[in-house]
């Protein structure tokens, strides 16, 4: 029994949080999850077990990099750019058999975004988004049978990530327009709430005993944005980042999880991640305008699970940040001017989840109530 515990521990308050969230900055546009996260459990239930999250993820970027250069200068001079994010997913998942699971996750997002050059570099204001992200829908398949019992499995997910949010959201923008008045133009790329591209991702997770107590997990997604550029404008004035672009989107983690035996429930988790924005896509064209990099962060976090509730929380905090130089970029450069833009990238991210897991079976209270 208390190795069942740990395993259920381990796949809610892994996978059922919002590990993939993107959010660093400017290069992670906007949240994103893959398939796999959150419905970890789906090797841990019977067919027709139910599995409801709630994540929440907040972040606050302004330190500015290009490449892996930060550039200081920027925060003394009051210039940086600052994102505050944040988002929060619905997840629904849904065991079809012992081994075969679907997910529906519904993201919802608020962002500001406050700067001086968006506002005519003479003094500093925001501008806003919020609503409904891209909603992402999937399924996935573990590998292995659960019998005989097994220290470990991996699973493999396909999905799709629907442009259901709005990828030329506005707001005002003061001293741009005649005479220094105000106009309503499109956000930042970094803020939008969605891409405006039908994309599809690959998804695919981990979990092994090494030995009682403590667990070792992997768990990543490439997604596919195929769309080249989603007809939204910049504001920027070079034109060959005039429109945006819908940019492909990945993240990779990895580490150990231990369960604290003195305290029933509770389990520690350190690992890394790595998450970014190529500079060109897999599939498609790339042109337009995008801030690809990535960033590369170690993950503690803790887990506490109370009956088939699972709190979590973890703090990814950066260890390298590095804006890549785009497309445009190497298109507009000369052998003796070389164009690299930069990004605004946070120190670490806050990630909350709260899951229950449903199992088939009625618990008893609801069946003294019928």
């Amino acid at each position: 029994m208390k190795k069942i515990l740990l395993i259920l521990i381990l796949g809610t308050g892994l996978f059922l949080t919002p590990n993939f969230s993107f959010g660093q900055g400017c290069v992670a546009i906007r949240q994103f999850s893959g398939v796999g996260n959150a419905v970890g459990q789906g090797n841990f239930q019977t067919a027709g077990d139910w599995n409801l999250s709630l994540n929440y993820r907040y972040f606050r970027s302004f330190r500015h990099f290009r490449g892996t250069h930060e550039e200081p200068s920027r925060i003394e001079n009051n210039t940086e750019v600052i994102n505050w994010s944040h988002g929060v997913d619905l997840n629904v998942s849904y065991a079809f058999t012992n081994r075969f699971y679907g997910l529906i996750s519904l993201p919802f997002a608020y962002n500001e975004r406050s700067s001086l050059y968006e506002h005519g570099r003479d003094s500093r204001h925001k501008t806003y988004s919020q609503g409904l992200a891209d909603l992402r829908i999937g399924a996935g398949y573990w590998l292995f049978s659960d019998k005989p019992e097994r220290k470990g499995n991996m699973a493999l997910g396909l999905g799709l990530k629907l442009p259901t949010g709005d990828y030329a959201a506005k707001s005002t923008f003061f001293n741009v327009g005649p005479n220094g008045s105000s106009e309503i133009r499109t956000v930042d790329q970094s803020i939008q709430l969605g891409d405006g591209g039908l994309g599809w991702m690959v998804d695919t997770q981990g979990i092994w005993e090494l030995k009682q107590g403590l667990y070792a997990y992997y768990s990543g997604f490439y997604l596919f944005n195929p769309r080249n550029t989603n007809g939204t404008p910049t504001n920027r004035s070079r034109p060959s980042e005039a429109i945006m672009s819908v940019p492909d989107q990945f993240a990779l983690r990895a580490g150990f999880f231990y369960g604290i035996k003195p305290v029933h429930g509770l389990g520690f988790i350190l690992g890394g991640r790595a998450e970014g924005v190529p500079v060109r896509d897999l599939l498609g064209e790339s042109e337009g305008f995008r801030r690809p990099g990535y960033v590369i962060s170690v993950e503690p976090g803790i887990s506490y699970m109370l009956g088939n509730v699972t709190a979590t929380v973890n703090v990814p905090i950066a260890l390298v940040r590095n804006r890549t130089q785009s497309l445009t970029d190497i298109a507009d450069s000369t052998p003796t001017d070389v164009v690299h833009g930069d990004a605004a990238f946070a120190d670490y991210l806050v990630n909350f989840s709260l899951a229950w897991r449903i199992p088939r079976k009625a618990p008893e209270i609801f069946n003294t109530l019928k």
